[in-house]
């Protein structure tokens, strides 16, 4: 984070902080807001009152990168209705960042709470460079049980996975990709797309309510099992294994790029599979059916974060090669 100064008390949004935020976790802000800048992509501020250093979120959807204010409006509503609906399916051990304001007028600004926690990014680093791989499984359990526990009490056995929509989001990138994939790869990749398509088990689940965006960097965890999450505007309704495939991708490039080992990945996506399917009746035939499915959504993950220009050209170059592997491995 980076630390900006105090919050004018003439900004329009010190009133709304201190008279319809802050009241709601017992601040007063009578010394003031302390405002920090978030290292994220999005206009994401911490603001903290200076008597018990509280803290809460700042996400405004009208910025300097989204300059259309109709479209900032819809964003913001979507994460609102997405963040009550999510939360609505947690039980009493899980935990998604509870929203404590929306001011369309400020900005399209949502406010959430402040949570604390260690985030998964941080804990696969340390069981890598501390050789603990315990922590790291355990934490992968504890993951594994959110998840299902989310996807389970929101399915709807009647609706079927639309899968013609998760292809039009591999469409969407592998576009983005333009400049960095070769056209060769560019076309393979789609033609594998198009096999994935066409078989019939990618469409046989029914479709849940997902986090959307599973990346190691919105999930936090306390003590034991407990599991925090919050950036919540993707949530959506399609298959399971869209949060599931994108976990198992993310800690194949962590390992990758930490270690240069593209195998040193395996056991711990294997466990992390095999806790989540322990939450259905017939863990081995769950097991079964996500590993039938999972190489796709691996690789499209896979070549999403090949989009990451912050990543030097050969490293992408090689996320673009697994991917090709993992999409190359479809069984029939």
């Amino acid at each position: 984070m980076q630390y900006l100064g105090h919050l004018p008390e003439s900004d329009p949004l010190f009133s709304y902080l201190k008279n319809e935020i802050f009241p709601q976790i017992n601040c007063d802000c009578r010394d003031g807001i302390r405002v920090f800048r978030t290292n994220g992509s999005n206009a994401v501020y911490i603001y903290e009152e200076r008597t018990a250093c509280n803290k809460v979120v700042g996400k405004f959807f009208y910025s300097e990168r989204q300059r259309d204010k109709a479209a900032a409006l819809r964003r913001l509503e979507r994460e609102y209705r997405n963040t009550m609906e999510f939360r609505s399916y947690l039980d009493g051990f899980h935990y998604a960042a509870r929203v404590l304001g929306c001011k369309p007028e400020l900005d399209c600004l949502l406010v959430v709470e402040y949570c604390y926690g260690e985030p998964l990014d941080d804990i696969i680093l340390r069981s890598i460079n501390n050789n603990d791989p315990q922590l790291l499984y355990n934490k992968l359990k504890a993951l594994a049980w959110f998840l299902a526990n989310l996807h389970n009490r929101s399915a709807r056995p009647a609706e079927k996975v639309r899968f013609s929509a998760v292809c039009h989001y591999f469409e969407l990138v592998v576009n983005g990709l333009q400049g960095v994939i070769s056209p060769g790869d560019d076309s393979l990749m789609r033609s594998l797309c198009r096999q994935w398509h066409d078989q019939p088990f990618m469409w046989e689940d029914c479709e849940v309510l997902v986090h959307g965006d599973a990346t190691p960097s919105n999930f936090f965890f306390g003590d034991d099992m407990h599991v925090i999450t919050f950036d919540l505007e993707r949530v959506q309704r399609t298959d399971r294994i869209f949060d599931v495939g994108r976990i198992a991708a993310e800690l194949q490039h962590f390992f990758m790029r930490t270690t240069g080992n593209k195998y040193a990945a395996e056991p711990f996506i294997g466990h992390f599979l095999w806790e989540y399917s322990c939450h259905f009746p017939d863990r081995e035939q769950t097991f079964k059916s996500i590993s039938r499915r999972i190489p796709f959504y691996m690789g499209v993950n896979l070549l999403r974060i090949a989009r990451n220009s912050y990543l030097d050209y050969e490293y992408r170059q090689k996320l673009i090669s697994e991917a090709g592997e993992c999409l190359r491995s479809r069984q029939s």
